[in-house]
């Protein structure tokens, strides 16, 4: 190796030592995200008690936190559910949440929460849109195709870029659309949102799994579909390796198969 080779493998050796030791420190690589849809009644909401607790869940959907009232009572899980109720002529729902993230980041809050959960998109853009429409002085109305989904779709994009940046892990759940091509051989289930949402949000997520149940010789039973199979998209980034295409619906039994950190963190009760 001549003296000018030397010094430019050096000079490589060093920029690669310094990437190597960015990585080593960034606090976002051993996090966990997820986008988990699915239909009523295939577990979404109570898969949060399987989740790095404690977990806080912000309850869009209105009685969708009741099946897990033994783990709230705990402390395990905090539900805020002033989200479900708004009155679209006189919507306050998405400007009071706002303000509340906007508290919750001032003190700290996140770095001290396991998973940051939130129920549902369907519902959160739903209270979004009210806040479009009341800021045209059009509360309560239809939205305008041309004017009022993009700011709603602006919104929703900008907000999860903020959350998926939350000093803890995040799980947004959704409802699914029965979605089909033109000549309906492509028969897809696709997250239910608005416009080219239904492609953006899944790509923002390392994970997007589906909620699935079947029935079986001892009742239903529940899985988390999460790889593409038929008519269900899923996908993993950090169980390409090592997850089945049906695993059981537990996120810490995920996160150690994945080989990432499970612990909870400390409950605030």
């Amino acid at each position: 190796m001549s003296e000018a080779e030397e010094k430019e493998f050096l000079e490589a050796k060093k920029y690669f030592e310094t990437v190597k030791k960015k990585y080593a420190e960034d606090p976002k690589k051993d996090s966990f995200n997820a986008l988990v849809c699915g239909e009523s009644g295939t577990g979404k909401t109570y898969l949060a008690r399987t989740a790095r607790k404690p977990v806080h869940l912000d309850s869009f959907d209105p009685g969708g936190t009741k099946g897990l009232r033994k783990y709230i009572d705990k402390g395990e899980i905090i539900a805020d559910t002033r989200w479900e109720k708004e009155d679209r002529t006189k919507p306050s729902v998405y400007r009071d949440w706002k303000n509340e993230m906007a508290y919750r980041g001032r003190i700290g809050y996140y770095s001290h929460i396991g998973t940051y959960w939130l129920d549902s998109a369907t519902t959160w853009g739903e209270a979004i849109m009210n806040w479009v429409l009341s800021k045209a002085s059009l509360a309560g109305d239809i939205p305008r195709f041309t004017k009022d989904y993009q700011p709603q779709k602006f919104q929703i994009r900008n907000w999860l870029t903020k959350l998926l940046a939350l000093p803890c892990d995040f799980v947004l759940t959704a409802h699914l659309k029965f979605d089909a091509d033109n000549d309906a051989k492509d028969l897809r289930y696709r997250m239910l949102t608005t416009g080219d949402g239904v492609a953006i949000i899944p790509l923002m997520f390392d994970e997007v799994y589906v909620a699935y149940t079947k029935e079986s010789a001892d009742g239903l039973k529940y899985s988390l579909i999460t790889k593409n199979v038929g008519k269900y998209l899923g996908s993993t980034r950090i169980g390409a390796e090592t997850f089945d295409t049906y695993e059981k619906p537990d996120i810490k039994a995920l996160l150690k198969k994945a080989g990432l950190p499970a612990s909870d963190k400390p409950l605030l009760t």
